[in-house]
């Protein structure tokens, strides 16, 4: 960035292990994202797994740091975007395939030294199930907390609007099934599920910052690479700033076909928010 910016800035990157690279991420096999998002200007990279464990923990991070980048946390999306594998499957089989999965991927994150993130392999209700799914999601969420803690990760809850999952679409929401569990956990905030819930997302951030791991951006509406002058990226830097925020910024977004281009354009976007809010006195 071209103003001082107290957090690290990461894009989404797809592990090799995925059949696909993730849509909202950087298309290309990894080690080519991160060499390019290294020249762009990128600190680090949010990289989503599928059937990764600890044992890959070495390769990724060599080839990262030999890019000059980190890797800052471990998402999960592609377990269900890719395998269909969820905590909520009716099917026994499936749901223990997933824990499973995820288990590897907190691993992982613990081998790496990073937090890891949940998000739509929760699953969706079906009806007349909807307190089971509930019950076996909570009681998977608990032990998956567990595990992370226990290698040295912790687990980031992501609310997602109700297109992604049937569980926890709010901050509240997903603050409220932790603090009942009990578990060691805190929140992804992603701007487009935000908004896509109705929820302004500079007062999420604002109510949230100290609970907050990882805030995900994306242009409202179309989801697409951040722009120069989006009104929202100066105020979320300043509550970010205000409350103390200690996590990292990660860009989660449509590529529009063209990978580097979209991560120039937002890189900028942010730059230009970052400079505003360097010009600008921190007041309450």
């Amino acid at each position: 960035m071209t103003a001082p910016r107290p957090w690290p800035l990461a894009y989404t990157v797809s592990s090799d292990d995925c059949r696909t690279p993730m849509p909202l991420g950087f298309d290309a096999p990894f080690a080519e994202a991160v060499r390019q998002l290294a020249e762009l200007g990128y600190d680090g990279v949010e990289v989503q797994v599928r059937d990764t464990t600890a044992r890959d923990a070495d390769a990724l991070l060599r080839t990262a740091e030999s890019s000059g980048t980190e890797i800052l946390g471990v998402g999960t999306g592609p377990v269900a975007a890719q395998d269909h594998l969820t905590l909520t499957d009716p099917s026994p089989d499936v749901r223990r395939h997933a824990f499973d999965r995820l288990r590897g991927a907190a691993r992982l994150a613990g081998a790496l030294g990073v937090p890891l993130t949940l998000g739509q392999t929760r699953g969706t209700f079906l009806p007349g199930l909807e307190d089971v799914q509930r019950a076996w999601a909570e009681r998977a969420v608990r032990q998956l907390a567990e595990e992370a803690a226990s290698v040295g990760s912790r687990l980031l809850i992501e609310p997602q609007s109700r297109g992604n999952t049937s569980l926890w679409h709010t901050p509240e929401q997903a603050l409220a099934v932790m603090t009942a569990l009990g578990v060691p956990a805190g929140l992804v905030l992603d701007t487009h599920h935000l908004e896509a819930e109705g929820i302004d997302s500079v007062e999420a951030v604002t109510d949230h910052t100290l609970l907050t791991g990882c805030l995900q951006l994306a242009a409202p509406g179309t989801r697409g690479p951040l722009t120069v002058g989006d009104h929202r990226l100066p105020a979320l830097l300043r509550a970010l700033r205000r409350g103390g925020f200690t996590g990292w910024l990660t860009l989660e977004h449509t590529q529009d076909g063209d990978s580097p281009r979209a991560a120039a354009r937002s890189w900028a976007a942010l730059a230009d928010a970052a400079a505003t809010v360097a010009q600008q006195p921190l007041s309450p």
